[in-house]
């Protein structure tokens, strides 16, 4: 693993900084301590990070467990009795992952995973635009659309023009600038441009801009503007920024059922995270989710212990780590450390970045995951790859991460009913400038239910007089709802004078009088009082 620390290293200190905003901005939407959203980072990089089989999946808190962790707080009484849910929900999770339950994530469509990614970054530049202007009404990390001062993702846009702060507007735009510039000259220029990323020189300049404006008026950066990490006065005080479960709640139903929901959530959560990761991942490779799932459930369970936030794995945290060159977990696991040792020992220092330079880090995550290129590329593939992919990209700007993926997948599930209804047989005639009467029906391997629309309605378009032939020899299972449409059939055919010969395995019969015997009795031939061709 420690091969790769020259790529890790400085992946590393990128995904702290994308890290720190988010993990204070989730706490302060949750209703949470903003030490609990810091504790979740660290436990997401260090625990979950050593101990998952994911090779660049960052975890940490997320933002879409916050509007239940708001709820679950006030419903459940207090903080602490939120607690013992999160430790339960790990323990859940445990029993997920011995369950064998990370399979789930296989069954979501690749056109509804490539637009959770497309609508996370989306989402990335709508919600940091304001702050990249200073205005820093929301705290950092939401992706709803309804935001919770009541104001929704495009409202908050169009609200910059009255509450740009100067002082934050241009130390924005000469971070982008910077990172720009690393990314597409300097990095090509030596490798201590590689070494040393664009987004911590930002950040460098962006601390030293609020230290020699502090009394330049408007280019001054307030305080509403920067990071806030809570400053402990000791040793005592930074202890006690820990809060622990209160375990005499573990009896009441209410947290049972916030365990379960985190729990479900979260797992959701994290499996998709994973499937979205692995396709970003250059090195193509494959996350163990069973392994995830308990990795995940060992993190929730000491964050919850500690007064730590529920974790999952998160594709902004991930997407930016694999964006600046991660290659394996070390980089997740020192992001970890870097969160853990800066909130004991330069809490102040951190206190002196202003949000809109890491805004403009954020900004460059969201295009890369939202290139221009990608929505022609989906667009050439056909509408059933594109249409779940634009239902997935428009469900999570206008809603949440959640209801967009449910919405992809919903759509992903109709169009692969309306292909498994039209190609569930072949009809065509025998040559092609024969006008005898002749067709010829071959069965696809499965035919079920949903293909009785299909096949009755080609059953029904056939001429009188004419003469089909049936070819089930390919077919491995086919739904009694088949067979029994098949039998009416039958009946139909004599009076419509409809020649049927049925080609099977078994050999070929012509007419036969009882489908459902045939397919259902299994008898041999030479049992079958049928006339054989």
């Amino acid at each position: 693993m420690f091969k790769t620390i020259k790529n890790d290293l400085p992946a590393s200190i990128v995904v702290f900084f994308v890290a720190l905003p988010l993990c204070l901005g989730i706490a302060l939407a949750s209703g949470a301590p903003l030490f609990s959203g810091l504790i979740a980072g660290i436990i997401g990089g260090i625990v979950v990070g050593s101990l998952s089989g994911s090779k660049v999946g960052v975890s940490g808190p997320a933002a879409g467990l916050a509007a239940i962790v708001l709820t679950a707080i006030g419903t459940l009484g207090g903080y602490e009795n939120f607690l013992v849910a999160v430790v339960l929900g790990g323990i859940i999770q445990l029993l997920f992952g011995v369950l064998r339950a990370g399979i789930i994530g296989y069954y979501f469509p690749s056109s509804v995973i490539k637009g959770m990614l497309t609508g996370i970054g989306i989402i990335i530049i709508l919600k940091q635009i304001p702050h990249f202007f200073g205005y820093d009404a929301e705290p950092e990390g939401a992706d709803s659309f309804i935001e919770p001062s009541g104001e929704n993702t495009f409202s908050a846009i169009l609200h910059i023009k009255n509450n740009i702060a100067v002082g934050s507007m241009i130390v924005g735009f000469i971070g982008l600038g910077i990172i720009l510039l690393w990314d597409k000259v300097l990095s090509k220029k030596g490798k201590i441009f590689q070494v040393i990323q664009g987004p911590l020189v930002a950040v460098a300049i962006g601390i030293v801009y609020f230290l020699t404006t502090s009394d330049m008026g408007n280019l001054a950066i307030s305080a509403k503007h920067l990071v806030s990490v809570p400053i402990p006065e000791d040793a005592t005080s930074f202890i006690g920024q820990f809060s622990f479960p209160n375990f005499s709640a573990i009896t009441s139903t209410g947290v049972w059922v916030t365990a379960f929901t985190i729990a479900l959530v979260a797992s959701l959560e994290t499996l998709l995270c994973v499937e979205a990761t692995d396709k970003l991942d250059p090195h193509k490779n494959v996350t163990p989710t069973n392994r995830e799932l308990l990795a995940q459930g060992t993190g929730n369970i000491i964050s919850g212990l500690i007064g730590g936030l529920p974790i999952t794995q998160v594709i902004v945290r991930s997407s930016a780590n694999i964006q600046s060159g991660g290659t394996s977990k070390l980089s997740t696991i020192l992001h970890g450390f870097f969160l853990l040792i800066s909130v004991i020992l330069i809490p102040r220092l951190l206190n002196m970045i202003p949000l809109s330079v890491l805004a403009a880090i954020l900004l460059i995550v969201g295009y890369k995951l939202a290139k221009p290129e990608l929505f022609k590329k989906m667009y050439k593939l056909g509408w059933k790859q594109s249409i779940p992919f634009f239902v997935t990209v428009i469900g999570i700007i206008f809603t949440d991460l959640l209801v967009g993926i449910g919405l992809g997948l919903l759509v992903g599930i109709v169009v692969i009913l309306i292909k498994s209804y039209q190609n569930s047989h072949f009809l065509h005639k025998e040559g092609e400038d024969i006008d005898d009467g002749r067709m010829k029906m071959t069965l696809a391997e499965e035919v079920t239910f949903i293909n009785k629309g299909a096949i009755l309605n080609e059953l029904e378009k056939l001429p009188n007089n004419s003469f089909l032939e049936l070819d089930v020899r390919k077919t491995r299972y086919l739904d009694y709802d088949i067979i029994e449409i098949l039998d009416d059939f039958a009946f139909k055919a004599k009076e419509r004078n409809i020649t049927v010969k049925l080609v099977s395995e078994r050999g070929i019969v012509e007419n036969p009088p009882s489908y459902i015997e045939f397919f259902t009795t299994r008898p041999k031939l030479e049992e079958l009082k049928y006339k054989a061709q």
